[in-house]
């Protein structure tokens, strides 16, 4: 009786330190800090590095970072390697292609992923319309940051602006009109 409670206990051991080694790999303090990094393209390296060791968890993060890296040495070719990084961490599994696009649009790109998809104004977006103009200004401040600050595009985010601008004016008449129907 005593040999089989050793045996249990000897199994009960080995498993709690199997799951200490395997759980420790990715959590261990610092294992997934990215690190300062002033050149761009060894930042994407360590960025892609740390997340191929399973620092998944961390790619928002490291998107951030890199977009802090990129507005220090901001130039039109940011834009290309963002895209270049998003394709690669949806290959890699971390994204799926929807998300990466979401993701490369919500910064790099003219068009509004807050007012993406084909709503009904009436009933769908009208309901919610101060919602809709809150992320579509949440996104404007990411689109300032992605077009301006790290790829000196300016006259994009310019178009973006008047986009959101028409947008605010083309709700509020819709949604008036949907009202008094």
């Amino acid at each position: 009786m005593n040999a089989k409670l050793l045996t249990k206990i000897y199994l009960y051991l080995l498993v709690l330190v199997g799951f200490t080694v395997f759980s420790g790999c990715a959590t261990t303090p610092g294992a997934c800090e990215l690190g300062a990094e002033r050149n761009l393209d060894r930042a994407f390296t360590n960025a892609k590095d740390k997340l191929a060791d399973g620092c998944e968890a961390h790619f928002d993060s490291y998107f951030d970072q890199l977009l802090g890296v990129a507005a220090g040495d901001p130039q039109p070719a940011n834009k290309q390697k963002f895209s270049d990084f998003l394709s690669w961490s949806a290959d890699q599994g971390i994204l799926s292609r929807r998300q990466a696009q979401k993701l490369y649009n919500r910064f790099f790109n003219v068009k509004f992923m807050a007012l993406a998809g084909d709503y009904n104004n009436c009933a769908q977006t009208c309901p919610r319309k101060t919602r809709v103009l809150t992320a579509m200004e949440a996104e404007l401040t990411d689109k300032e940051r992605g077009l301006v600050k790290v790829s000196q595009d300016s006259a994009s985010y310019y178009r973006a602006d008047r986009l959101f601008q028409e947008t605010e004016l083309v709700l509020e008449a819709t949604c008036t009109a949907c009202a008094n129907r």
